[in-house]
């Protein structure tokens, strides 16, 4: 019966864990830019982009292809840096044990 106890004392803990580490995601920052630092995008720490910079030195009616790679570059790499974010704080979070444990959010 000791063993069900800790069980759920753990169970507690890691969930009190996970709603700390939701609650820091979404207040996390994570700049990625393309071109150079002509287009930067920013995400929270769940990969919601939040923020979109573009220089205007490369907004060219003639060539907005362009621009739309630029950004799309740009938000492709700030999210996948916030997944990576994401990945290890739930190492730290769980023990480096793999959770695909039904009810657990699942962010990427």
């Amino acid at each position: 019966m000791n063993n069900i106890s800790q069980l759920m004392q753990l169970g507690q803990q890691m969930q009190a864990k996970m709603t700390e580490l939701q609650q820091s995601l979404e207040a996390r920052r994570i700049p990625a830019s393309s071109g150079g630092g002509m287009v930067t995008v920013t995400v929270d720490g769940k990969g919601s982009v939040k923020q979109v910079q573009i220089d205007p030195t490369c907004v060219d009616p003639r060539d907005v292809e362009m621009l739309e790679d630029l950004v799309l570059a740009a938000v492709t790499e700030a999210q996948a840096k916030a997944q990576g974010e994401y990945e290890q704080e739930m190492k730290k979070v769980t023990g480096g044990l793999p959770m695909n444990i039904p009810g657990l959010p699942k962010l990427f």
